[in-house]
Order: structure tokens, then C-alpha cells, then sequence
């Protein structure tokens, strides 16, 4: 399994499985799937609202959990108190310590007027930041980074930090490849690790990537993967099925050309953009609260790019 330094020295997995099943709490699902991933190798397990099922399935697999690369993440309504919630996350998990700690979003929620925060409001991720690197002191996580920052929101955090971002975790695959972000977070040192990078199975019927998996006799979802992990990014897919779970930490040689098809792939008529779910039509196009202008995606409504 190859792996990635990091920006403090540590190494993560290039390829981990992913827990969130689109469903807040622990099922018998989740806790089936990381008993299977560890027993096929996988080594980094990304969890989020699930840990209880994650952390009972470490437990279960016998796998010394220095070998396992555990990442958990602070949630929006938490943005005021990462301390007490990594605490929880770290008593559900049953572990001493997290080897990443990730700030879900930019965006803090208000949970006692059930809303979102806007940008200026305190806590901004600014002050949460702060409050994260404190906890790398602690010894209760080892590394901290983001999820779902772009360029403009990573601009104004790295002006204030005492501890680079180790990783900015974020939507990416061949419909959005975010070869700018890549570029911006590669000269800054910042891991990106790509989730739903098979695309939520969009590329399925693709003729490019089929013509470039039935040449190398691999699958689509291998394809996509070893695209991810040879540009440099971390991939973590998730699947229940031990046959694809199997495929997806088996990764097969591209050559250029084939990197280049897939590089491009986005250039289709209506091909650049989201496949998630989070999308809202609200305030011109949004997600959870901010608008894409906040949030710093150059994104019509639906999560479309704009060019």
C-alpha cells in the first residue's frame, strides 16, 4: 500500500475506506465494512457520526492499532468546542488518540437558533483552527487539516495558523478534478484526499474511462482510483461489497496518455461538476448555509461549474 508524508512527518495510507453511509449513527452495516476492510488491509479508516461502529470494529479485528490510520472530524455544531468533541469522538472510538482530526467544513452551525453561522461570526473557522491546534499538544490527535476548503477559504485560514492544515479533504474525481486546488495545496504542503473519488458510479457507461478499463483489464472503480492516488491524492472510496472492496485497494499502472483522458474528462459538455447530494437552489446555489461565493466554489446552482 503506498503512502503519503505529511506536513509534520507522519505517513498516511494513500488509500482508506470511507464510513459515512449518508446517514448520521452507528449500524451494524458500518461495523460490518471496517471488520472487512481491515481484514482485506486496508490501514486508513475515515469515520464520521459513526465511530461507536468503527471503533467496536477495530476492536474486533485484532489489528494493533498503531497499524490503523483513524480519522475522525469535528462537526459544524462543534465549532465552539473541538476539545469536548474530540473527547466524545475519542470515548466512542474507545482509542487514546486520532492520527487526523478534520474541521468538516468552514461553516459553524448554531444549534440553539438552528441555523449557520455567516463568515464573520464567531466562532470563525479561524478561531476554531486555533482552538485545533491546540489539541495537536495534547496528544489526543496527531495531525489536523480540513475538509471541503477551497482556495479562497484556505487564503484566509493560512494567514492566521501555527500548524499548516496536514490534509484538505474535499469532492474530487475526473468530472472535478480540482486541478487547481491540487496545484495550490501541492506548493503549500497540504495532502488532498478525495472523497466519492468513483464518482458515485457516474462514470459507469463512461466510453473513456471503459475503453482505458477494458484495455488494462481492470474496473472502472480501479481506474478512477489509481488516477486519484498517481496525481498525488488520497482516495478514500467506500463499498460493503467485499468483491469491489477488494478492487479498490488494488491499484493498477496508467500510463500518460491515460492519465491525460482522464485529466480532461471534465471538459465534456456538462460534465464539470458535483455529484453529491448537498447542493441547495437557496440564496442563487448554496451548501449547508453558505453561498458558493462564501465558500469559495466557482459553481452555478446544482454544483455546476462555471468554466
Amino acid at each position: 500500500m503506498p503512502r503519503f508524508k505529511l506536513n509534520n512527518g507522519g505517513y498516511m495510507p494513500a488509500i482508506g475506506i470511507g464510513c459515512w453511509m449518508g446517514t448520521v449513527g452507528d449500524s451494524q452495516q458500518v461495523e460490518e465494512m471496517v471488520l472487512t476492510a481491515l481484514r482485506l488491509g486496508y490501514r486508513h479508516i475515515d469515520t464520521v457520526r459513526n465511530e461507536r461502529s468503527v471503533g467496536k470494529a477495530i476492536r474486533e479485528s485484532n489489528v494493533p492499532r498503531s497499524e490503523i490510520f483513524l480519522v475522525t472530524k469535528l462537526s459544524s455544531e462543534d465549532h465552539d468546542r473541538p476539545e469536548e468533541a474530540l473527547q466524545r469522538s475519542l470515548g466512542q472510538l474507545d482509542v487514546d488518540y486520532v492520527d487526523l482530526y478534520l474541521m468538516h467544513w468552514p461553516q459553524a452551525f448554531d444549534t440553539d437558533h438552528a441555523r449557520y453561522r455567516s463568515p464573520e461570526e464567531s466562532p470563525t473557522f479561524i478561531e476554531t483552527w486555533k482552538m485545533l491546534e491546540n489539541l495537536v499538544d495534547t496528544g489526543k490527535t496527531r495531525s489536523i487539516g480540513v475538509s471541503n476548503f477551497s482556495i479562497k477559504t484556505l487564503d484566509i485560514l493560512l494567514k492566521h495558523v501555527r500548524i499548516v492544515p496536514a490534509t484538505n479533504q474535499v469532492e474530487m474525481h475526473p468530472y472535478l478534478p480540482q486541478h487547481d486546488l491540487l496545484s495550490y495545496c501541492s506548493s503549500r504542503d497540504i495532502l488532498l484526499t478525495a472523497y466519492s473519488p468513483i464518482g458515485k458510479y457516474k462514470f459507469a457507461t463512461d466510453p473513456s474511462v471503459l475503453e482505458i478499463a477494458q484495455r488494462i483489464d481492470a474496473s472502472v472503480a480501479q481506474v478512477l482510483l489509481s488516477w486519484g492516488v498517481k496525481r498525488g491524492t488520497a482516495v478514500i472510496p467506500k463499498s460493503t461489497h467485499e468483491l469491489r472492496m477488494k478492487e479498490n485497494i488494488t491499484l493498477i499502472a496508467l500510463d500518460n496518455e491515460d492519465m491525460q483522458i482522464l485529466d480532461d474528462l471534465y471538459h465534456q459538455p456538462g460534465m464539470h461538476r458535483s455529484v453529491c447530494g448537498f447542493h441547495s437552489s437557496e440564496l442563487g446555489g448554496s451548501c449547508f448555509g453558505w453561498t458558493y461565493a462564501q465558500l469559495g466554489w466557482d459553481m452555478m446552482e446544482g454544483g455546476i461549474m462555471r468554466s
